[in-house]
C-alpha cells in the first residue's frame, strides 16, 4: 500500500503536520493490517540481514567511510544517486544498471549523466559479496552507503535505513526523463513529481535541503543568468550580487563543464541551504520555487532551525527510501550492481 499522504494545511507547523501524518499512518496500518511495520515500505525492517549476513551493514559502513575519507565528494554523489534511484521505479537499484545493446538504461538519461561514484558502489558491493554471496541487494547497498557517507563527518547515523530491498531488473532512460524532478521546474511541477512518489510538500522542501552539499553544473541554471524568458534577460528573483558572481563562473549558456557549490560550500551538510534560499541565492529555479508558495515558505522558515532540519530530513529520507520497494520474492539480488542476473 502506498504511504498515506495527508493534505497539507500550510499554516500548521512542521511538528504538527508530522504528528498528524504519523498518527494517521499508524491508525491506517492497525486498521488495515493489524500490525505496525508491514504498511509503509512493505517488509523493510531493521537489521534485515541479521541472520543471513550479520556483518552486512558494518561492512558497508566501513567500506563507505574508507572511500569517503579519500574522496569528500562522495556524500553528495551517493545522496543524489539514491534520490535518482528512488524516483524512478522506486528504490530498486535500477539506476546502477548499465545500458545494453537493446536498452538504454536510466544511467544514460541526461539528468543522470553527471551522477558519479558508480565504481565505488560496485567496490562496496564486492566487499559484501566476498563475505555473503548473493544475499545483500545493490538497492540496500546504495541506500546504506548514502546514509553512511553523509554521516561520516558526524560519526553517527543521520537517519535510519530499513533494509530488505530487492533489485529491479528493468531500467529505462525514458522513465528517468519522465520522473526525475528538473532543476528548471516550477512549484506546481515539483509538487506533482513528489506526489507521484507518495511524497508531499513537506518532503519536497525537506529533501531539497540535500542541496546543501555538492555542486551544480552551469547548464542547469545559466538560463537564469542569460536567457530567463528567452529575451536575453536575468531571472529577477535571483539575488543580483549572487547572479554577478555566478556570471564570473559561468560565462555563457553553452558551458556544460564548469560547476559551482550549490549553497556556498561543497562538503558541509547542514541547514545553510535554507539560509541561501531565503536570501534568493538558491542556485536552481527549483530552489527558488520553494519561495513562490506560502506553505513551502513557512516550511523553509522553520528549517532555519538546525535541529528541526536534521530531525525532519531523517524522517523524509526514511519515507523516500521506502518508495515502491521490491521485497520478498520480487526482483532479484544482483551479484554485480551494473548488470542484471
Amino acid at each position: 500500500m502506498a504511504e498515506l499522504v495527508l493534505p497539507m494545511p500550510f499554516p500548521l507547523s512542521i511538528s504538527k503536520v508530522s504528528k498528524m501524518r504519523n498518527q494517521a499512518l499508524i491508525l491506517l496500518c492497525i486498521v488495515v493490517f493489524g500490525v505496525i511495520g508491514t504498511c509503509h515500505g512493505g517488509s523493510l525492517r531493521k537489521k534485515y540481514y541479521k541472520k543471513t549476513c550479520p556483518t552486512a551493514e558494518e561492512i558497508i559502513k566501513n567500506a563507505t567511510e574508507k572511500h569517503v575519507a579519500n574522496d569528500p565528494t562522495l556524500p553528495a554523489r551517493f545522496l543524489r544517486m539514491h534520490f535518482h534511484d528512488c524516483f524512478v521505479r522506486g528504490c530498486d537499484g535500477s539506476v546502477l544498471l548499465n545500458s545494453t545493446t537493446n536498452n538504454s538504461a536510466e544511467k544514460d538519461a541526461i539528468p543522470n549523466l553527471t551522477l558519479a561514484g558508480f565504481d565505488v558502489i560496485d567496490d562496496i558491493k564486492a566487499e559484501v559479496e566476498e563475505k555473503c554471496p548473493n544475499v545483500v541487494s545493490c538497492a540496500d547497498v546504495l541506500a546504506l552507503a548514502a546514509r553512511d557517507a553523509v554521516s561520516f563527518k558526524f560519526q553517527r547515523p543521520m537517519w535510519e535505513v530499513l533494509t530488505g530491498r530487492r533489485d529491479g531488473r528493468v531500467s529505462r532512460v525514458s522513465e528517468a526523463l519522465a520522473n526525475l524532478p528538473s532543476p528548471f521546474a516550477n512549484f506546481t511541477t515539483l509538487v506533482r513529481n513528489f506526489a507521484n512518489q507518495g511524497l508531499n510538500v513537506h518532503d519536497l522542501v525537506v529533501l531539497s535541503g540535500g542541496h546543501t552539499i555538492g555542486v551544480g553544473h552551469c547548464n542547469t541554471f545559466s538560463n537564469r543568468l542569460y536567457n530567463f524568458t528567452g529575451r536575453g534577460d536575468q531571472d529577477p528573483s535571483l539575488n543580483p550580487t549572487y547572479a554577478a558572481f555566478l556570471k564570473t563562473q559561468c560565462r555563457n549558456l553553452t558551458d556544460n563543464t564548469t560547476f559551482v557549490p550549490m549553497d556556498g560550500s561543497v562538503f558541509t551538510f547542514d541547514n545553510n541551504y535554507y539560509v541561501t534560499v531565503k536570501q534568493n541565492k538558491g542556485l536552481f529555479q527549483s530552489d527558488a520555487a520553494l519561495l513562490t508558495n506560502k506553505g513551502s515558505r513557512n516550511i523553509v522558515n522553520e528549517l532555519l532551525d538546525p535541529k528541526k532540519f536534521f530531525t525532519e530530513f531523517a524522517q523524509s529520507m526514511k519515507r523516500m527510501g521506502a518508495i515502491n520497494v521490491l521485497t520478498g520474492n520480487e526482483g532479484e539480488i544482483r551479484k554485480k550492481c551494473f548488470v542484471a542476473n
